[in-house]
C-alpha cells in the first residue's frame, strides 16, 4: 500500500446516490480469479452508454469521484475498491459511505472523504461547470480545498487511519511492525506448545 499525504487533481462527477457496490462492480466480475483487470470492470453496466460521465474526455484522467449520498452500499466486496482504484481513482468524495466500503477501502490505500451535504453539492455542481476544477485533499490536514471556488472544508478520518494512509501500512505492514516482539514470544514459548501446534495443525 502506498503512503498517501496529498491527492491533488481533477475529478469525475458522478451525480447519482445510493450507488452499491453491484453498480460499482457487476457480480459477474467476481469471477476473476486475478486481481487485476477489474477496472474494465467498474461501472461496466452504465459506461455502455456513451454519455456516461466516465466517457467523457474532459475527465480523463481525474483521480478523484464525487459520488452522492450512500455511496458504497450493499454486499461487501472488496473488489469494488480494487476497480475504483486500478481505474485511476484514489479518493472518493461523498456526502456518506457504506460501512463496509468505508472499511474497504482505508485498508487498501482509497481515501474516502465525507463531507457535508451542502459540501458534497457544492464541489460536485463546481466540477459539473468546470470538469478542469483542480481539488486538492489533503491526508495530514484533513481538508477538502478547491481554490477556483474558494471551497475548503475538513473531513473526518480516525487517527490509526490516518496513521495508515500517511505511512502506506496495510493490514501485514501494521503486523510486521511489531515482527522483533513477535519473533521474541515465538522463541520463548515452551517447545511441547510449539509441537502440540505442529501436530493440530497437521491433523
Amino acid at each position: 500500500m502506498e503512503a498517501v499525504q496529498v491527492i491533488t487533481g481533477t475529478a469525475v462527477p458522478l451525480d447519482r446516490s445510493d450507488v452499491d457496490t453491484d453498480q460499482i462492480i457487476p457480480s459477474d466480475w467476481l469471477k476473476r480469479v486475478e486481481r487485476t483487470g477489474f477496472d474494465r470492470g467498474l461501472f461496466s453496466e452504465w459506461r455502455d452508454d456513451r454519455d456516461f460521465v466516465l466517457n467523457r474526455e474532459e475527465h480523463s484522467g481525474a483521480e478523484i469521484l464525487i459520488a452522492g449520498p450512500q455511496f458504497g452500499t450493499g454486499s461487501s466486496r472488496e473488489h469494488a475498491v480494487w476497480a475504483l482504484q486500478q481505474y485511476g481513482f484514489r479518493a472518493v468524495i461523498s456526502p456518506r459511505f457504506g460501512d463496509i466500503f468505508r472499511n474497504n477501502a482505508t485498508k487498501n490505500g482509497l481515501v474516502p472523504v465525507q463531507l457535508s451535504p451542502e459540501g458534497g453539492r457544492t464541489l460536485m455542481d463546481a466540477v459539473l461547470a468546470d470538469p478542469a476544477l483542480e481539488i486538492v485533499i489533503d491526508v495530514e490536514l484533513r481538508t477538502v480545498e478547491a481554490q477556483g471556488i474558494d471551497f475548503l472544508e475538513s473531513f473526518p478520518l480516525e487517527d490509526a487511519i490516518q496513521h495508515r494512509f500517511l505511512n502506506g501500512l496495510d493490514d501485514i505492514a501494521l503486523t510486521l511492525q511489531f515482527e522483533d516482539e513477535i519473533g521474541d514470544y515465538e522463541a520463548r514459548r515452551p517447545e511441547w506448545v510449539k509441537e502440540l501446534e505442529i501436530r493440530r495443525n497437521a491433523g
